[in-house]
């Protein structure tokens, strides 16, 4: 005769606890039901890269009044007459001599030769760094058998290569344009290595998943996320190289504003020399400003890029 089943309660892994008990001894689920909506993100993390990056780029007003603030003390000294004008010439004289030399000098024309000399020293400078930073970066070898001598690179004086680029080269547009690219192949080299060593390796090992190897790494991943380092390298080293390229003309010789600034030293020519020099400032400071606009466009882009694949 079959004996009836006794009532069996509900199952419980081993080391499991039992189910509580409601009212009336029934058995109450564990399960938690969320009744509202769950709570959104907060606002710190996306909010705070954008503030900073308005704070950075977009705001001019801390430099406008740091700008304002050395006008000032630069005219209250020149006023006073504790320096002689042929030391310190006062703000408006240099702003009255840069207006003549820009619109009746010329002076434009050889800002634009000393630009061009900048701008080919960077882009040389930049077709060896690219290169070099990606081999320092994938070949721990090579990395430590080269970087040292990429930085002992920076011990030799510009001053010091001048004559032997004369002595090798020649007078003319070309020394100097490698005297520019001496002078800003460590910087992009360096800032570049440093965004690929930066990269996310999980991205990169999911690419490789995906079959991702040699230039399609290259070209699809690497390159686009190190866009920003790119770019970062190509700012600082652009305004060094306009640096190089007087440098260059002023020892070399050649028709820019190095050459401009040689000859207002000779006939001492202190508010020419102002005059030149605030208009080398201006050339450095709009070349940083473009180029740094441009990466932080790179860094907006990749930002999105990286949301949508979320």
């Amino acid at each position: 005769m079959r004996r009836p089943e006794a009532h069996r309660g509900p199952r419980t892994r081993p080391g499991a606890s039992a189910p509580a008990n409601g009212p009336g001894g029934a058995p109450m689920s564990t399960t938690s039901t969320v009744t509202g909506p769950p709570p959104a993100p907060g606002p710190q993390g996306s909010a705070r890269r954008p503030r900073r990056d308005r704070a950075e780029g977009r705001s001019p007003w801390p430099a406008l009044i740091l700008g304002l603030l050395i006008l000032s003390s630069w005219h209250l000294v020149a006023a006073s007459g504790i320096l002689p004008e042929v030391f310190l010439p006062g703000p408006l004289p240099v702003a009255e001599r840069l207006w003549l030399s820009l619109t009746r000098a010329g002076l434009l024309g050889y800002a634009w030769v000393t630009i061009r000399e900048a701008l080919l020293g960077c882009l040389l400078a930049a077709s060896l760094a690219l290169p070099l930073a990606w081999a320092l970066h994938h070949w721990s070898l090579f990395s430590r058998a080269v970087l040292p001598y990429v930085a002992a690179s920076q011990a030799v004086p510009a001053i010091a290569v001048a004559p032997l680029l004369v002595l090798w080269v020649g007078y003319g547009t070309t020394p100097v344009v490698v005297l520019c690219a001496f002078m800003v192949f460590f910087p992009i080299t360096v800032t570049v290595l440093l965004g690929l060593r930066g990269l996310d390796t999980d991205v990169i090992d999911a690419a490789r998943l995906d079959g991702a190897h040699g230039w399609s790494m290259v070209v699809h991943m690497e390159l686009p996320m190190t866009l920003p380092a790119i770019l970062a390298g190509l700012r600082t080293g652009f305004t060094l190289s306009i640096t190089g390229a007087v440098v260059g003309e002023m020892t070399m010789g050649g028709t820019g504003l190095g050459m401009t600034l040689a000859s207002q030293r000779d006939a001492v020519d202190t508010t020419g020399l102002f005059a030149t020099i605030v208009l080398l400032c201006a050339l450095a400071t709009t070349i940083h400003w473009l180029l740094y606009s441009l990466e932080r466009r790179s860094r907006t882009v990749r930002a999105l890029r990286g949301r949508r694949a979320t």
